[in-house]
């Protein structure tokens, strides 16, 4: 796996612009932050901890580790709420996930299927063959 970054570019904070990876794919699809008996995380930090756990059990389940991850989508519906709470977040980050930073992307969208969901993420990791 080795971080893409385009020359005289200035390096992103807390995510990598590009990843370039060889091996299988596990594509993890959208998760929310509820825990195995489906109670979310009252508030979007607490969501976003449990988010990022239900991501870790099935890359453990497909063989996979944090530190594969190749690619992050979040879906937030208030990104005023995230910007607020970035360091409480990226706290939780780096406890769950580590100093791996993948390629990610946020979007604010206006709602989740899960009504209760503050933030869902997928994930994409790459291992090696």
């Amino acid at each position: 796996m080795k971080i893409i970054q385009p020359e005289g570019w200035p390096a992103p904070k807390g995510f990598s612009n590009a990843i370039l990876a060889k091996g299988r794919s596990l594509w993890v699809a959208g998760q929310v932050g509820w825990d195995a008996k489906g109670v979310f995380a009252p508030d979007l930090v607490g969501q976003v901890e449990l988010t990022l756990k239900n991501i870790v059990a099935i890359l453990q389940a497909g063989g996979a580790r944090p530190e594969q991850i190749v690619r992050m989508d979040w879906f937030m519906t208030d990104l005023a709420d995230y910007r607020s709470k970035a360091r409480e977040i990226g706290a939780v980050y780096r406890a769950i996930i580590g100093r791996h930073f993948p390629a990610m992307t946020a979007v604010q969208v206006v709602a989740l299927v899960e009504p209760k969901a503050l933030v869902e993420i997928e994930a994409t990791a790459v291992l090696p063959d």
